[in-house]
């Protein structure tokens, strides 16, 4: 009886230890294939063999389902063919798992917070030198619209003789001219209560599409005259979605939304009247890089006070317009135009600063965008 007993103590034993045992080593294979298979190793010792893709892309891992439906023939192939490879690569002291990220693009975009501030026009830092440097500027045209067979400028928006504030630059040497003859224009206009839109309708007919917008419509979208008009405000920022949107300023949005709601890349003409908004819009157009996609800008300054949402004493407001102008010269784009309405008052930030109009329409075309 005695014998009994012990023997079945000695069995319970050795059944406990066995399964601690095979508990234990069950743990440690689980943890070294759960290892394994952040590395192409593991794969192959699961035996699921990795097909690599032939752009360069992620690797892709074959279903055991996969597998078994195709050529065993053609599975062996690609297993060996995947060895080589790897031991290759090993020897080679190459990381096998580096196809696997996406290779740098040294053109991306890198976002910009601010724009790059021009160094002062003189140590006095005085709003008259200031303004004389802004000045100057604006009104020296850096390109000229001519054609080159007459000499004879060309443009839509000016009649022989005469100078009108909105014009555009059909110099065939950039593309817009060539853009009208294959009726593949797009012109955007930015307003507020715009009633005179002669530039916008001779575009319209020349067979630009045409959108134009302002806040102050009663429907949110109509068709007249072979235009668009839209509803809509552009701004230098989106509604705040925090905000609810009956203390929002209805219809604002960002050139950059605007240009992916209506699904456009490109826009040959961007004509902009928002009434002092125009720094920060501008502003916003440089540092979220939409001037890319545009191939002239008409804009109206308005200098008698700083504008919407710019700070600092007077040298320094003037500072920010110039270097934003300056912005737009990186950007590749040469002033063409400037017009000052002698109706408008001379003030210049409140005051009368070297006889300069308080309004300037001025023209830029992107020197990139060629014929």
């Amino acid at each position: 009886m005695w014998t009994d007993m012990g023997r079945d103590c000695v069995s319970r034993a050795f059944l406990l230890r066995m399964c601690f045992f095979l508990t234990a080593l069950c743990m440690c294979v689980h943890v070294y294939l759960e290892r394994g298979r952040r590395g192409p190793l593991a794969l192959l010792a699961l035996g699921r063999p990795v097909q690599a893709r032939l752009d360069g892309g992620a690797q892709t891992h074959n279903s055991p389902s996969e597998v078994r439906s195709s050529d065993p023939a053609r599975t062996v192939k690609r297993r060996v063919s995947y060895v080589r490879t790897l031991k290759k690569d090993i020897i080679a002291g190459k990381d096998p798992s580096a196809t696997c990220c996406p290779p740098h693009r040294p053109n991306r975009k890198v976002p910009r917070w601010h724009i790059d501030l021009e160094p002062w026009a003189s140590e006095s830092r005085s709003l008259e030198n200031e303004a004389r440097r802004f000045l100057d500027y604006i009104t020296s045209p850096q390109v000229l619209c001519v054609c080159p067979a007459t000499g004879d400028a060309v443009r839509i928006g000016e009649q022989k003789g005469a100078k009108e504030p909105w014009t555009v630059c059909l110099d065939p040497q950039y593309s817009l001219a060539h853009r009208i003859h294959s009726k593949n224009c797009r012109v955007y206009s930015l307003g507020l209560g715009v009633e005179e839109r002669t530039l916008e309708r001779s575009l319209a007919r020349q067979g630009c599409e045409v959108h134009c917008f302002d806040p102050s419509l009663r429907q949110p979208h109509l068709q007249e005259d072979d235009m668009w008009l839209h509803r809509l405000s552009v701004d230098w920022r989106d509604p705040n979605p925090a905000i609810p949107a009956q203390r929002q300023h209805s219809h604002t949005k960002k050139m950059a939304t605007i240009l992916k709601d209506f699904g456009h890349r490109q826009v040959d003409v961007l004509k902009a009247d928002v009434e002092s908004a125009e720094w920060k819009i501008l502003e916003n157009l440089v540092l979220e890089g939409v001037l890319d996609s545009v191939a002239q800008l008409l804009l109206e300054v308005h200098l008698h006070w700083a504008g919407f949402e710019v700070g600092g004493d007077e040298p320094s407001v003037v500072r920010y317009w110039f270097s934003l102008l300056k912005e737009l010269e990186r950007a590749h784009f040469r002033l063409f135009h400037c017009y000052s309405d002698p109706a408008k008052p001379h003030l210049f930030l409140h005051k009368n600063v070297l006889n300069a109009s308080s309004t300037y329409i001025l023209g830029w075309v992107n020197t990139l965008w060629k014929q």
